[in-house]
């Protein structure tokens, strides 16, 4: 698919993924490329502008992470950013030295608002700063257009070059205007023209599929989450009865879920399409028997999901392509893009093993984000409460059950989950209910209803491997703690622990341990993201 895009060239900062994120939210295509890329690759893709992130190294050591001189001469604008900009300037004859005083966290940065990149922005501004090291002196063609009261250069530039440096950074919140930033970067100095938008990519991509595919028969592995949803629809609209969707039951689904993902996708529900369900609890219970580690469990997950779906195409008959609902961050955290570490294999992008049984693999939404998924569900006419309802992992419970997996453990964090969301929605009702008739605005962009300030993006149940000695009747218990997970996030690639009324998570906790047999304790997990996963495993 041929659009203009920008690129960013990652050195192990934790941020990378955000960057392209706030790149794309100026309407501009971005992916994430490793520092060790060739040049070559670069000039075949021919971006419209280069991001270099963050790192933890300083530029000026023997094996720090380096890229070549040639990048700045190639005639593609070039913004650097903390250790990207260190980097320009050492490469192109600056100096980077350790700082005597470390900036950290929200700093006032007083600006140049003449300089492209802070067009509209406050010549005083407060900016996330995170460094070790400055830059003491600018390569020879730039000039100073940021500084701050311990740092000579918070900003430089060359505008004959078009090559910029920013010392702090621009893509996180705390960076009071950095979105005008990296919009001054994509639109002022690459000229971009913003095509990155839902309906081209539906039109789009609905129109690629259906060249590649042809006469083909289609597979969709359809697990009923947001992803999986989203990419089915979109197939349904490229290539109509080509394509048939098997749901997979591996017993890991949340509780009653089968049933309901049969009955919006089955044959009784409102899409036209061949829908097979295959009830596969016991396969998948005997194959992780005994297994804690949660990379084995999910490679264990993700090639027996892969055999479920050879022997079902066998069953149709000469099946081409396999669908997935991979989606950008699942590439990222599997290690697949950038040169971030492998947080973990996603069952549908690390997890798949060395040979599949198909022509090959087609993912549609492998280059959007999920907010950006949701989006694309919107402009295909998928219903709100389809679109919006909780994400569910590809290996489901599994995942959410540390340790080894057993159907009486799957019973345990299946029934507590259901009680967890069945007390957050109540709230949420009554909260709304309270504050009926005050002219209170509707969420922009969300399911249409006025959402607590406290409610999380995303919400579960789940079991920990600890058991503890408790009293329940006067009796002794020793039995397992359930964790419960709530965030609020954008992009799912950073979180932060939702707030919940402390009366909520009361009543949550009282109900699981009344009702859950084998739980007599309950945590709640307060870890951000970073350090922590949305998900337990």
């Amino acid at each position: 698919m041929k659009r203009e895009t920008v690129i960013v060239i990652d050195f192990g900062g934790q941020y990378n993924q955000l960057v392209a994120r706030r790149v794309r939210e100026c309407n501009v295509y971005c992916e994430i490329y490793s520092y060790k890329t060739d040049i070559e690759k670069i000039r075949q893709i021919n971006p419209k502008g280069i991001i270099l992130t963050g790192g933890p190294n300083s530029c000026y050591e023997e094996d720090a992470p380096t890229y070549s001189r040639e990048l700045f001469n190639l005639g593609i604008p070039v913004l650097g950013l903390c250790y990207g900009a260190q980097l320009m300037m050492h490469l192109l004859g600056g100096k980077v030295e350790r700082a005597r005083v470390r900036e950290y966290g929200k700093t006032e940065v007083y600006v140049d608002p003449e300089s492209p990149l802070f067009t509209g922005v406050e010549e005083t501004t407060s900016c996330f700063m995170s460094h070790f090291d400055y830059i003491s002196r600018v390569a020879p063609g730039f000039s100073i257009c940021a500084h701050t009261r311990d740092c000579p250069v918070a900003a430089a530039q060359n505008r004959e070059k078009n090559l910029y440096a920013i010392q702090f950074h621009p893509e996180v919140l705390h960076t009071l205007r950095g979105k005008e930033m990296l919009s001054n970067f994509v639109y002022n100095v690459c000229h971009c023209s913003g095509d990155w938008k839902m309906d081209s990519f539906v039109e789009t991509s609905i129109e690629a599929i259906r060249k590649k595919v042809g006469k083909g028969k289609v597979l969709c592995a359809l697990s009923g989450g947001v992803d999986s949803s989203v990419a089915a629809v979109l197939l349904s609209k490229a290539v109509g009865r080509q394509l048939t969707c098997v749901f997979v039951d591996h017993g890991l689904l949340r509780k009653n879920e089968g049933d309901e993902v049969e009955a919006v996708f089955g044959p009784a529900g409102e899409y036209d399409l061949n829908f097979i369900r295959v009830n596969a609890q016991d396969r998948f219970y005997i194959k992780l028997a005994g297994v804690d580690e949660p990379e084995r469990k999910r490679k264990i997950i993700g090639e027996e999901f892969i055999r479920v779906f050879e022997e079902e195409a066998k069953k149709i008959g000469a099946v081409d392509y396999l669908v997935q609902g991979t989606i950008y961050p699942d590439v990222v955290e599997s290690g697949l893009g950038g040169e971030s570490a492998v947080i973990k294999s996603h069952h549908n992008v690390g997890g798949l093993p060395d040979y599949v049984d198909f022509k090959e693999i087609i993912e549609p939404l492998r280059d959007l984000f999920k907010d950006e998924v949701r989006k694309a569900g919107l402009k295909l006419g998928i219903p709100e409460y389809l679109v919006f309802r909780q994400p569910f992992p590809g290996p489901g419970l599994g995942i959410r059950i540390v340790g080894d997996i057993t159907a009486d453990k799957v019973r345990m964090v299946q029934d507590a989950d259901a009680i967890y969301r069945e007390e957050i929605g109540k709230a949420a009702r009554a909260w709304r209910e309270s504050r009926s008739g005050m002219g209170e605005k509707k969420e922009e962009g969300g399911t249409g209803a006025v959402r607590p300030p406290w409610m999380p993006d995303q919400y579960f149940a789940a079991l920990t491997n600890m058991r503890s000695v408790g009293v329940m009747g006067d009796e002794r218990t020793y039995d397992y703690a359930v964790a419960l997970r709530a965030v609020k996030t954008i992009d799912f690639m950073t979180a932060e622990a939702a707030d919940i009324p402390f009366e909520v998570l009361q009543t949550v906790m009282s109900r699981i341990i009344n009702e859950v047999k084998g739980v007599n304790r309950v945590f709640y997990d307060l870890t951000s993201k970073p350090p922590g996963t949305i998900e337990m495993e």
